[in-house]
């Protein structure tokens, strides 16, 4: 399951003229030119609201899996600084369970001149080293301290679930952001492709005689054994 679409009202009319264009400047120069990893998908509708993937950094727990996140711009943009959120669930301390960024470029250490590049690699860092002395999500922080091996396999299992298998990457074509996350895409379900996969072997022993029929069997341990664990470790999250 994707973190649920925030709705959040348009604040193009309570920009100033110099600031929207300003911002579509910066954005189209985004578009045009993004930042190593991530990719923006600039509305047409609202320039106020950026959504974009950003892939996650090799040597991470959140390698191979692609986070959709927007920033939203107030209506005191740039004197104040947007709001990040992330629409991909991920495991992470400074996320929190509904998406929202803690980061101190959106917070104390915000100036107007930094712009919207400086963010995007700012979270995407964020990723890379986490700062648990400011978790959102006190267990994700917790574990980083005292358990990363923990850490670390509850992150990429909600990386494997919710990050990998569709597209909306830096590559591709982009998901419509109008759409809103979209969990079955986002995330194919492994124990529904083993249980094909074994009910495709099932099919086949009538066929084959015994010797399918054996692996068959042999098959549908596996699935079981495989949906024990998942079943396991999604009751930690």
């Amino acid at each position: 399951m994707s973190y649920i679409k925030l709705t959040v009202n348009s604040n193009v009319e309570n920009l100033p003229p110099q600031v929207l264009r300003l911002v579509y400047k910066e954005v189209s120069a985004l578009a045009a030119d993004p930042p190593e990893g991530i990719k923006i998908y600039p509305s047409e509708e609202d320039i106020t609201e950026l959504h974009t993937a950003i892939e996650g950094p090799e040597g991470t727990p959140f390698a191979g899996g692609v986070f959709r996140m927007r920033l939203v711009l107030g209506k005191d943009f740039p004197a104040a600084p947007p709001k990040g959120y992330f629409l991909t669930k991920i495991f992470h301390p400074n996320v929190g369970h509904k998406g929202e960024i803690c980061v101190n470029v959106l917070k104390r250490d915000w100036k107007a001149e930094l712009g919207l590049r400086h963010v995007l690699l700012t979270i995407k860092c964020l990723l890379i080293h986490p700062n648990p002395e400011s978790a959102l999500n006190e267990e994700a922080g917790r574990l980083l301290l005292e358990d990363y091996a923990e850490y670390a396999s509850r992150a990429r299992l909600l990386t494997e679930i919710h990050a990998m298998g569709g597209s909306g990457g830096t590559s591709g074509n982009p998901h419509e952001p109008a759409d809103g996350p979209q969990p079955k895409k986002h995330a194919g379900d492994p124990n529904k492709r083993a249980v094909g996969a074994a009910a495709q072997a099932s099919n086949g022993a009538g066929v084959n005689g015994s010797t399918s029929s054996g692996s068959s069997s042999s098959n549908s341990n596996i699935v079981a054994k495989k949906k024990t664990d998942k079943k396991r470790a999604l009751r930690r999250l």
